[in-house]
């Protein structure tokens, strides 16, 4: 391999607590020179929180090489011309604040947790009936926090699908799209690049499919058996991110210049 993606929560923490040995794990990625990205699809914190939150608990990451949704959101919008109706959660509201007018003609849905209700789902429900698009930041079902699993943002924009009888946009993982705006830039082929997560299918099945390498940890979200989900993928199954760091390092070669 000859760059790395990884997944935050449940990779490197879990709610504020560190897995044990991860920032060791990112440290000696990076004394190693890999070429390093982490793909979130955490749409409750916007990006400058996200890298806070890493630097509280003890990383040093540069805040460029983190990626959210909610940038390829924003293109999105942007490259389609379009308004959104936001269905999101306040402390990301700020970043869509140039895009917001009065009539909206898309519906743009990211994980609102408490902010989630029958009011905000039925006013996204009345514009999808009119016509105007679905755009979902991801579409995990649940995620690892400190007191348990805690539904995404995944089963809200499957009801809205169900109720309007439509598709929508995903824009976040394990959308091919995404992953190629992470690693872009990165300049180096995609089959030399390995993306590791707790999440069998949006991480590890979607890099596969998006033409990456996967590898899964058993730590976060992880439950037991779901490296059974991957047999015959090719897939890395690793104990936590100190053996994603460990078989990163023995299969690293820098490319050739």
């Amino acid at each position: 391999i000859r760059a790395v993606l990884l997944d935050l929560s449940g990779v490197l923490y879990i709610g504020s607590k560190l897995i044990p040995g991860a920032v060791e794990a990112i440290e000696r990625l990076y004394e190693a020179n890999i070429p390093l990205h982490f793909i979130t699809n955490t749409t409750r914190r916007s990006r400058i929180m996200v890298y806070k939150d890493l630097q509280d608990i003890g990383f040093h990451i540069e805040l460029d090489s983190i990626y959210t949704p909610v940038q390829a959101v924003i293109n999105y919008l942007k490259n389609n011309k379009l308004v959104p109706h936001l269905l999101i959660h306040p402390n990301i509201q700020d970043e869509f604040k140039n895009l917001t007018e009065q009539s909206p003609d898309a519906v743009v849905i990211g994980d609102a947790a408490e902010y989630f209700n029958y009011n905000v789902l039925n006013e996204a429900f009345r514009l999808l009936m009119k016509g105007a698009p679905l755009i979902a930041m991801g579409n995990n079902r649940y995620f690892k926090e400190p007191a348990g699993m805690s539904l995404d943002l995944g089963p809200f924009v499957t009801a809205l699908e169900y109720a309007a009888q439509i598709k929508a946009t995903i824009i976040g993982k394990p959308s091919a799209d995404f992953f190629y705006q992470v690693y872009n830039d990165f300049g180096i082929e995609k089959e030399h690049i390995i993306m590791f997560g707790d999440d069998y299918a949006s991480d590890t099945l979607g890099a596969i499919e998006a033409g990456l390498q996967g590898g899964l940890v058993k730590t976060g979200k992880y439950r037991s058996g779901d490296e059974n989900k991957l047999a015959g993928s090719g897939a890395i199954i690793v104990s936590n991110i100190t053996e994603a760091a460990d078989w990163c390092l023995s299969n690293y070669q820098p490319k050739a210049h």
